[in-house]
């Protein structure tokens, strides 16, 4: 079927986090979900379950498994099996989970900045040792990874590197080389390499996703790799995520981390989950299509109408990574933009050191919606520098 993404949606009537944080005169452009209504077999799904009228504790099904080693091995030629495949509520929950599992207090974990601000509470929520190596960014506004940065940053405390692929905020999706380059380091070092990859699905036509863990099995043995459905399919309130852990031992380790503090996804997201994972695929092709061009025209909007301002065209995520350095704004740019604009960005600084003087923007809204943003943004900038 054909999906309508220029549609608007009264979102503000609906719980929102994104369209309720901020007062009703600011435009939300910030938190990652989307402003789509989510794919008709997943909303199909739902009702015929809503309908049976039971909500009892629900066992995981298989089926939902097997579903995902078939999305897997589609969407990125990723060979596991459903014994790989463990289920946690959430992303988050999920490295956070992983963490506990393998890093005791006084050790380290290992990330990139600027970087989604969970990943710099990860260390701090066991006690352990916040280490953070910086990303590199090139004259183009690209970034990538910084071999000396990445190497030193790594000491005899470490003991996890904390992966985000693609990465939020920067839009990288990161090549072969880089990935192995990043893994040949945690081999040699013995670290167990937990990789976020919510956004794997959510890559444009000139990218691919390679999961780290795909690599080769030396790589894999070493690896936890976090997925969902929840970007990808727009369906975040749900909480529905899960690990593919390939080595049994350390499948064992996380799953004795839950300790009796991490349970497992709920009805109605299983439910949903392999509804998208089986049916989905048309609506998300479709909405990286549509959100391909939004991206495009972002880009070429910034260029053309807001010159002091740099965005580089990320290659996955719905998310814009703009550089405010250059525009002569006076504290945080984020601030700068809500209180002269009117329109609601996530702050740069929140994403660690490097992020300092840039805005997080959501493009994955109507049309109608982004132009009114970049507008708001073309105020602020007429207007408040004055």
């Amino acid at each position: 079927m054909q999906y309508n993404f220029d549609q608007i949606n009264d979102r503000r009537s609906s719980d929102s986090a994104k369209w309720n944080y901020f007062p009703s005169d600011i435009l939300p452009l910030w938190v990652a979900d989307m402003d789509f209504v989510s794919p008709q077999p997943v909303m199909d799904a739902l009702e015929k379950r809503v309908k049976e009228g039971i909500f009892g504790y629900p066992m995981e099904p298989r089926s939902l498994k097997e579903a995902i080693v078939d999305w897997l091995g589609t969407r990125f030629q990723w060979t596991v099996v459903p014994e790989d495949i463990v289920s946690v509520p959430g992303v988050v929950v999920g490295f956070n989970l992983v963490a506990q599992s393998v890093v005791g207090p006084g050790q380290g974990v290992l990330y990139q900045t600027p970087v989604y601000m969970p990943f710099l509470r990860t260390a701090k929520n066991l006690a352990g040792v916040d280490q953070q190596a910086s990303l590199a960014q090139l004259a183009d506004g690209s970034y990538t990874i910084d071999p000396a940065s990445f190497e030193a940053a790594v000491d005899d405390r470490t003991r996890m590197f904390l992966l985000c692929s693609p990465h939020n905020p920067v839009g990288r999706v990161w090549k072969r080389a880089e990935l192995e380059s990043m893994a040949e380091t945690c081999l040699r070092h013995g670290l167990t390499i937990c990789s976020d990859e919510i956004h794997a699905d959510l890559v444009f036509s000139e990218s691919r996703h390679i999961p780290i863990a795909a690599l080769n099995p030396e790589v894999a043995k070493q690896t936890v790799t976090l997925m969902a459905p929840s970007k990808t399919f727009n369906i975040p309130g749900l909480s529905y995520s899960f690990a593919v852990i390939q080595d049994a031992e350390l499948r064992k380790r996380v799953q004795a981390g839950r300790r009796g503090v991490v349970g497992e996804p709920n009805l109605l997201g299983y439910v949903a989950a392999e509804a998208a994972y089986r049916g989905g695929a048309e609506w998300l092709d479709q909405a990286l299509a549509y959100m391909q061009a939004n991206r495009d025209f972002l880009v070429e909007w910034i260029g053309k109408e807001l010159p002091q301002l740099k965005v580089w065209t990320p290659e996955g995520t719905y998310l814009a990574w703009i550089d405010c350095r250059a525009a002569g704004i006076q504290g945080p740019a984020g601030e700068f933009f809500k209180k002269y604009g009117k329109v609601g960005f996530n702050d740069g600084a929140a994403f660690g050191p490097g992020g300092e003087g840039f805005v997080r923007l959501n493009f994955a809204c109507p049309r109608a919606t982004l132009v009114e943003g970049l507008q708001r943004m073309q105020y602020a900038l007429e207007t408040g520098l004055v």
